[in-house]
């Protein structure tokens, strides 16, 4: 690095060079003027939407490596038009957090610790689990003989974090399985 010379100071530039008002190339230091957007080395850009609510903000997830370096929100998204919120902008945070769980983690009744299981057992877990309470709980009718075909063993309570599509298939599914206490907080 050169030393620097009178000429070097940003009023002088300012003054000497095409911006006189000083808001432009003038101010800009070196340092400025060397640096690069975070993306501009990312192996690829995907694109996806926001999981924190019903929204459906558009993302823009740039990756390198196998590791998202940077979310920004979607210009072509007709929802956001490239705008995210606090949470939204921060959901890197999330993919790359040290303390997110990427194992199913289990704990057995009674049990005071948790163990990790492969997620074929958990979704065989949860399968059993879902049909035994239907089984069980299986009304056909009522006391007068009239058709019910419902369960009260199952419920789905869901969040705002879900968007429309899902919350569709939720219900849709639910509502097959013969559950008649489905709610949704973004219903509200």
């Amino acid at each position: 690095m050169g030393s620097k010379t009178f000429l070097d100071w940003p009023v002088i530039r300012q003054l000497r060079g095409a911006d006189p008002t000083g808001r432009g190339t003038s101010v800009t230091s070196q340092r400025t003027r060397d640096l690069e957007p975070r993306t501009a080395d990312a192996d690829g850009v995907a694109q996806s939407i926001c999981p924190y609510c019903a929204v459906g903000c558009g993302q823009r997830i740039f990756h390198k490596d196998g590791k998202v370096i940077q979310i920004e929100g979607d210009p072509d998204s007709p929802v956001s038009r490239g705008r995210l919120c606090p949470k939204g902008a921060a959901s890197e945070q999330l993919a790359n957090s040290k303390h997110r769980q990427t194992t199913v983690r289990y704990r057995r009744p009674y049990g005071t610790d948790w163990e990790d299981l492969d997620l074929d057992t958990a979704m065989d877990m949860i399968a059993d689990r879902f049909i035994e309470a239907r089984r069980r709980h299986w009304e056909a009718e009522d006391s007068q003989g009239r058709p019910l075909r419902r369960t009260m063993g199952i419920a789905s309570l869901g969040g705002a974090t879900i968007d429309n599509e899902e919350n569709y298939l939720i219900k849709k599914f639910f509502t097959a399985a013969g559950a008649i206490q489905i709610e949704n907080q973004a219903r509200i």
